[in-house]
């Protein structure tokens, strides 16, 4: 990286301190809500009047007769089939013969989630780690990746209104005005692209609609919950309409520091999203949309689970692990300088759609930019000698272009397209030490028995010198940058062989590119270096007999050929993804399927390995399902059963260094492997009666790696990856009608997830260690409870909600990152009972 870039960087860490002008724009943007819900009131009680007056002038109508029951569909509708846009067509999802969840924009209120992280226990089979909201995973059937390198994507795509949102920064994004989230199982790289090998998260957004539309909906609760978001739909003459949403996420934190009282787990989050709509008289549809999200909260905590004994004596760098503190019950103790994890996003969109008469046209043209930053403490104590923390820097700017025609003929349902995206990012992965911390690690090692800084300070402070080398900052830094390309060209043709009968074929041709640089400057410790450079003034080094250079060397970042100029490597690949699909119905409501897939990832690199090289990750999908409505009992069942093939999917693994003086110091890296599974799912949903409603929805995976050797040389060819073997969830939904002129609405949900299935590595990831004297890889089990009054002829609305009811606390994983170089270990929780009342208004 050049000196520009890094005055760049310094600008961008500096940009992100600024802080005034968000807390002005939340306040505008709180107090435009006020305004906008008063206007809006007022508006609709003048509607209201006007309405009243227009009706005593009239004379009364006729009498008509009563509108009929409403009919089976739309019961089917009121259970779950919606319509969605799963295969790039507007179908009803009990019609797409994909195995898929759809979760609305009421299933979300009333678990008052703030984003997916937050209910993925209640989609079987999807799992989403939103511990650092600048660095998730995705997971579907049990295909996830969690390096946090930009040279890698993840097999999960995550979509916005038809745009990827990437890997990190935009992936996982809070709620804002959204009217439902498809997650599609299974590979879906045919419509979707080459990041879906494992499946698609496709979100959907509100657009601007004809009517007046004003509503606001606020949030409080324990441990500093404080919530609210507002939504101004507003008509612009006949053809113009125009939408504006935000939301803002705040929180106190549930976890205190014991030493200091510095809160963690804290929400500081908010963000905008403007659109405006042209409805063309020609049919044209051209929407303009700008989405702006800012977030600044403390990075997750480490909890320390090491007995740390008095000082001099040092933690054992083999524990005993029998000897562990229990996290939910241990003081959290952390140092880290400037603690924090940020993020400024921004997302702009061009839609354009225009029917033809052969079929309807769409133009998508997105531009997108974040920023985030994330600094983590490692060691999980606040012991200067044991400091060790991680930052991770990111700068995205992301273009993408796609084409596409869809049409219907008596034949077959076609749509086909091209697509273009192009993503230019910037990482920096640093770590931070101490003198102190690195005189331990160098004892613990044998490099340097008692340490270097501690006894040269002892002995130039005894020979008279008042100069001292101990609390001195260390940084290393290991930056990247990837320009990834990719052009792809695709279409998909549903076959109408008979009336009941449906063959769907399709096919995806992309070629990737990707251009990809490490470099790892010398390391900075400039308070170190002042202080070496006055002892050599004096001659104090060439007295001791040790060159300057010995304290100017990488410990942690020590590949030579980065030093000075960076490594660059260039690769590209191509592929074809095809799909086919055979549904039957056997009824207008049971439909039977089955398919066969193939999904693709592009090849790519370590971000923290130079040189390191991947090859394309392909799986190859096979699958059976049922999809049926029974309207004489309002009962809605869905199932499948599936078998997968994945091969070179990359393992973020715990390793050693292998290199430098630090030659035992772990590095996470990246080892591919091959895996297999087989599995079924099953959702069910019953509307009892008119008040109660029943939902069920189960998972079932078997995953074993097929081909995987560790790089200490342990073979886990099928062994279990690890991934539980059952997952699921039950809703009850259950309305009283006509209390105080409106409907109470009790809802009472429970999720489960099965515990981790060990293997022989399980131990030196984190994820399965029998003597601890607490769980970890444990069954987890939630519970969810709201109850909302409202009515149709006011537009207040109230509830109250809990979320882990029962307030299970369980340990997420044991983090061992530093355990074999400083003796710390730490780990990480799950969140306690969280409740609060809410108050909307809609107009």
């Amino acid at each position: 990286m050049t000196a520009s870039d890094d005055n760049e960087g310094e600008a961008f860490v500096k940009k992100i301190h600024t802080r005034p002008l968000a807390l002005h724009v939340r306040a505008a943007l709180i107090a435009g809500a006020a305004t906008l819900m008063t206007s809006g009131m007022a508006f609709a009680t003048a509607a209201e009047d006007a309405d009243k007056s227009e009706a005593q002038e009239q004379t009364a109508p006729a009498e008509q007769d009563p509108a009929p029951a409403p009919a089976a569909a739309d019961a089917a509708q009121q259970l779950g089939n919606i319509t969605v846009t799963a295969q790039s067509r507007t179908q009803q999802v009990q019609e797409v013969p994909i195995a898929m969840q759809v979760v609305t924009a009421a299933q979300i209120d009333k678990l008052a989630a703030t984003d997916l992280s937050k209910m993925d226990m209640y989609i079987p089979g999807l799992s989403v780690d939103g511990n650092q909201a600048t660095q998730p995973f995705f997971g579907l059937r049990g295909i996830s990746q969690s390096d946090f390198g930009i040279g890698t994507d993840s097999p999960v795509g995550v979509y916005a209104n038809g745009v990827y949102l990437g890997k990190t920064g935009g992936a996982l994004m809070m709620f804002n005005d959204i009217e439902r989230v498809e997650v599609l199982k299974g590979p879906q790289g045919t419509l979707f692209g080459r990041n879906s090998a494992a499946g698609a998260i496709s979100v959907a957004t509100v657009a601007p609609g004809s009517e007046f539309e004003v509503q606001g909906r606020t949030r409080i609760g324990n441990h500093g919950q404080r919530y609210l978001d507002g939504v101004l739909n507003l008509p612009l003459g006949q053809d113009f309409a125009a939408r504006f949403s935000f939301v803002d996420n705040q929180s106190d934190g549930w976890l205190r520091d014991a030493a200091n009282g510095d809160r963690y787990k804290k929400d500081d989050d908010w963000g905008l999203r403007s659109q405006l709509q042209w409805n063309v008289p020609t049919g044209t549809t051209v929407n303009l949309s700008w989405e702006h999200e800012r977030l600044k909260q403390p990075s997750r905590p480490a909890i320390g689970v090491t007995r740390l004994p008095d000082w001099p004596a040092l933690p054992p760098t083999d524990p005993d692990v029998s000897t562990y503190l229990d996290p939910r019950k241990a003081p959290v103790l952390n140092d880290t300088i400037d603690n924090r994890e940020s993020r400024t996003y921004d997302s702009f969109v061009l839609r354009v759609e225009h029917p033809f008469a052969f079929g309807d046209f769409t133009s998508l043209t997105s531009f997108q930019r974040y920023h985030t930053f994330n600094r983590a403490d490692q060691d999980g104590t606040n012991r200067l000698y044991l400091y060790l923390d991680d930052v991770n820097i990111e700068r995205h700017k992301t273009w993408s272009q796609e084409f596409k025609l869809a049409g219907k003929t008596d034949l077959a349902d076609w749509v086909g397209g091209v697509s273009w995206y192009k993503d230019d990012g910037r990482q920096t992965s640093q770590i931070n030490l101490f003198t102190n911390s690195i005189d331990t690690l160098l004892n613990n090692l044998g490099i340097a028995p008692g340490g270097l800084y501690g006894p040269l300070t002892q002995g130039i402070q005894a020979a008279g010198f008042q100069y001292s080398l101990l609390g001195d900052p260390w940084q290393e830094n290991m930056n990247n940058r990837g320009v990834s390309k990719a052009a792809a060209i695709y279409g998909d043709v549903i076959w109408h062989l008979t009336d009941r009968l449906n063959l769907t074929t399709g096919a995806r041709f992309t070629r990737d590119q990707r251009d990809f640089s490490w470099s790892t400057p010398p390391r900075v410790a400039d308070e170190l270096d002042r202080t070496l450079l006055s002892l050599q003034s004096l001659g104090l080094l060439d007295a001791l007999g040790i060159p300057i250079e010995t304290f100017q060397q990488n410990i942690y970042f020590v590949t030579p050929s980065t030093l000075h100029h960076p490594v660059a490597l260039k690769r590209s690949w191509n592929d074809t993804s095809p799909r086919v699909v055979l549904d039957y119905k056997l009824t207008p409501d049971v439909m039977l399927y089955a398919s066969a897939t193939k999904g693709y990832q592009a090849g790519g690199f370590n971000a923290l390995e130079v040189a390191s090289v991947y090859r394309p990750q392909t799986v190859r999908n096979y699958e059976a399902g049922i999809k049926s409505w029974f309207p004489d009992y309002k009962l809605l069942l869905n199932a499948s059963v599936y078998y997968y093939k994945y091969s070179n999917l990359p393992n973020l693994t715990l390793v050693s260094n292998g290199g430098g003086s630090g030659e035992d110091l772990p590095q996470y890296q990246i080892i591919p492997s091959d895996q297999e599974a087989k599995g079924l799912e099953f959702e069910a949903r019953w509307q009892a009666t008119d008040s109660l409603r029943v939902t069920a929805a189960a998972a079932y995976i078997d995953q074993t790696y097929k081909k995987y050797t560790t790089s200490d040389g342990r073979d886990l060819s099928g062994q279990a990856t690890g991934l539980p073997l059952w997952s699921g969830t039950l809703g009850l939904d259950y309305v009283l009608h006509d209390v105080f002129h409106g409907d109470l609405d009790f809802t009472l949900q429970g999720a489960f997830t099965g515990k981790t299935r060990c293997n022989a590595d399980s131990a030196l990831q984190g994820t399965c260690i029998s003597a601890l004297p607490f769980k970890v890889g444990e069954r987890h089990t939630r519970a969810d409870f709201r109850v909302g009054w409202s009515s149709p002829d006011m537009p207040w609305s109230f509830a109250v909600f809990v979320n882990n009811v029962f307030d299970k606390r369980y340990v997420t994983g044991i983090n061992n990152i530093s355990t074999s170089v400083l003796g710390t270990t730490s780990a990480g929780i799950t969140a306690p009972r969280l409740w609060g009342v809410e108050a909307a208004v809609k107009f």
